[in-house]
């Protein structure tokens, strides 16, 4: 499991988010994995660039969004390979808060791209737009989806739990969706099928004519609170500093009632 070999660095990506390593008694134990049966290649890869024994198993049941689906189950009991991944940050039982990349050096987007196959989703909106997405409970592993999609398409994105379940959903939309996916899903990548092919044809978007782009995000410095307090109007503020009117003004707001710090 070198982490710095592309595949092994996917699978763990993979297993982070939708494994589970489970302790029986004495040293016995079992590490799995369930997705629908539709994605078992997947699966017989990783059984494949396993060298453990290990069994891969189908059922069908009902659910609580279809009356029969079938999934198929990756199963490892050999606690050499058990031991080597709890080492490498797949913690046993519950897990989904508490995981956080590899501490030794490993393949990022391959990682990543793990971690979107199993908890993500890549894909056209309703209305064409494409996006990347990662939900997920870990404060640590949606902070490095931020900071690598940061280096690799330029946005910028704040992290923020959803008030209902305190999940994150960290998203990237038009171009940042379509380069974000170009560097994740390469060709010849190991992932799921389906997701590779919707990755790929993110590429083919192009922005409609006449639909605006946001503006960047500003980052906001003790020097530039400085001009927008000192600046005799808005107007003269936003002319200094290259911005719109309205975000200078949102922030001078939040400077002179104490919602964020005044500068030294």
């Amino acid at each position: 499991m070198d982490l710095t070999v592309p595949e092994y660095a996917y699978i763990f990506g993979f297993l982070q988010a939708d494994g589970h390593l489970a302790k029986g008694v004495g040293q016995k134990g079992r590490l799995t994995v369930e997705i629908s049966a539709r994605d078992a290649d997947l699966l017989r890869a990783f059984q494949k660039l396993t060298p453990y024994y290990s069994s891969i198993t189908e059922r069908t049941r009902s659910t609580n969004f279809a009356e029969t689906h079938t999934a198929a189950a990756w199963s490892m009991c050999s606690l050499e390979a058990r031991t080597r991944i709890n080492e490498l940050g797949l913690p046993y039982g519950r897990k989904s808060k508490t995981i956080a990349p590899p501490t030794v050096e490993f393949s990022r987007r391959d990682y990543l791209r793990g971690l979107i196959d199993a908890d993500g989703s890549v894909g056209f909106t309703s209305k064409g737009f494409p996006f990347v997405s990662l939900t997920t409970a870990s404060s640590a592993i949606a902070a490095y989806l931020r900071e690598y999609s940061k280096d690799v398409t330029g946005a910028e994105r704040s992290l923020k739990r959803n008030a209902r379940d305190g999940i994150y959903n960290v998203l990237y939309a038009n171009e940042s969706a379509r380069e974000s996916a170009a560097d994740l899903y390469y060709p010849g990548c190991l992932s799921l099928d389906r997701k590779r092919t919707a990755a790929h044809s993110l590429g083919t978007w192009v922005r409609p004519a006449g639909m605006d782009r946001r503006p960047p995000r500003i980052e906001w410095t003790r020097e530039i609170d400085r001009i927008l307090l000192s600046a005799p109007t808005i107007a003269h503020a936003a002319a200094e500093l290259g911005y719109s009117k309205s975000p200078c003004q949102n922030r001078r707001w939040q400077l002179l009632h104490g919602v964020v710090r005044l500068p030294d």
